[in-house]
């Protein structure tokens, strides 16, 4: 197990530039499946008030994951290697003054029991200009899925994103509250 916990803290993620990921990895059939990838549901969207507030007047930025795609390769009895593109979309509400804004967001290789082997945190830079709504895709290139030997497959773990939220978010979120991107204009 030590061995295990040892391999899966090896999780190296980095953004990448380049074209999609289908076009980084090469053609052959993986001898194994892929892990399922996906957003976070609670985690998946954003919204940020300004001054403590909590209705529609009081949107500074909202964010949600669209969209995660992943690909994976086998190599022998090596860790997997993946990559995943991760679709954005931004808004600027009316309290929202500066058109630039980060978003935190997080990349997990999880059991599918939800316990989390490595979590990796990034951000993602918007610049908004003159529009309100914008979108992004964010490239992760390089996450190691930890297995022990060849006979252990990818399909045994998971790869969750997620937007790292306060508490107050978090619980918004979980009371199926939500708002537009445009939300304040």
């Amino acid at each position: 197990m030590r061995h295990f916990i040892t391999i899966s803290a090896a999780l190296l993620v980095a953004a990448c530039s380049g074209g999609s990921i289908s076009e980084r990895f090469d053609a052959r059939q993986n001898i194994g499946l892929c892990p399922p990838a996906g957003a976070l549901y609670q985690a998946s969207r954003i919204v940020e008030f300004a001054d403590g507030g909590s209705d529609f007047a009081a949107i500074e930025y909202t964010g949600e994951i669209v969209d995660v795609r992943l690909l994976c390769r086998y190599a022998e009895d090596d860790p997997v290697r993946a990559q995943i593109e991760v679709d954005f979309a931004f808004g600027r509400g009316a309290q929202g003054e500066d058109p630039r804004h980060d978003y935190r967001y997080w990349v997990a290789v999880t059991r599918p029991s939800g316990k989390v082997l490595n979590k990796v945190d990034f951000v993602s830079s918007v610049n908004f200009g003159e529009d309100n709504i914008t979108s992004k895709t964010e490239e992760i290139s390089r996450i190691i899925i930890p297995r022990i030997d060849g006979t252990i497959s990818a399909a045994n773990f998971e790869i969750l994103v997620g937007f790292e939220l306060t508490e107050d978010q978090l619980a918004f979120n979980q009371e199926g509250r939500r708002f537009r991107l445009d939300a304040g204009n």
